[in-house]
């Protein structure tokens, strides 16, 4: 079990921030346990992060790295936001943010439809979870890099983001953070999983999307 931690947001609402989780809506303190029961992937290693303070009266993050051999393959962002009185963007009273970025393989970087491609793990890794979702959105960037002068040893590299939001509309927020977890994975070209507790005829397929290769070299920083 991957311990989850994170910050309620401070002075979001009109009256003032929270002090703590104990101050927060039940509803909110029961996502947030939530989060903190999810079973995730052994690769991914959850760290607290200070939560967005204007986006909503109520608001937990964390960050995310995928690690296999002592190397980081993906990291990421999820903050889950929360709004009592609802917010019509959002078609709810909660909201998920998510960023994931992780370096692409060559042969992967040149895909004229890597993007459409990006966002089609998310969607099916939510579906391959059981996450009911609502009102998404988000972007995938692809960004190349070519070094040059003291750098220019360094091979050129290309990278995959891909910034999403949705509003979760079946209160399992322990769904939504393995569902990203995988997401994670998939970008850092490891296969998707079932869920635990679940067997194959109940997780729906992938749609056939095929995940990066398996491995890369490490991330340069």
């Amino acid at each position: 079990m991957a311990a989850v931690g994170g910050h309620p947001s401070q002075g979001g609402g009109a009256g003032g921030g929270t002090g703590g989780h104990e101050g927060a809506p039940s509803e909110f303190r029961a996502a947030v346990a939530a989060l903190d029961g999810a079973r995730l992937r052994p690769e991914v290693r959850l760290s607290p992060a200070p939560a967005p303070r204007r986006l909503a009266p109520y608001a937990f993050a964390v960050t995310a790295e995928v690690e296999v051999d002592g190397e980081e393959l993906a990291d990421g962002r999820l903050v889950l936001l929360h709004d009592p009185a609802g917010q019509e963007a959002w078609n709810g009273e909660f909201r998920v943010v998510t960023m994931t970025r992780a370096e692409l393989e060559p042969e992967m970087a040149g895909d004229p439809l890597l993007c459409e491609v990006g966002w089609a793990w998310l969607l099916d890794a939510l579906q391959a979870h059981g996450a009911g979702y609502a009102e998404p959105s988000g972007t995938v960037t692809r960004c190349a890099s070519q070094y040059f002068g003291g750098l220019a040893e360094r091979p050129s590299s290309t990278e995959i983001e891909i910034r999403a939001s949705w509003t979760p509309a079946d209160g399992r927020f322990e769904r939504h953070l393995a569902a990203w977890a995988d997401l994670l994975c998939v970008g850092a070209g490891l296969p998707p999983t079932a869920p635990a507790g679940q067997g194959p005829a109940e997780v729906p397929s992938l749609g056939g999307v095929v995940p990066m290769p398996a491995r890369r070299r490490p991330r340069s920083h």
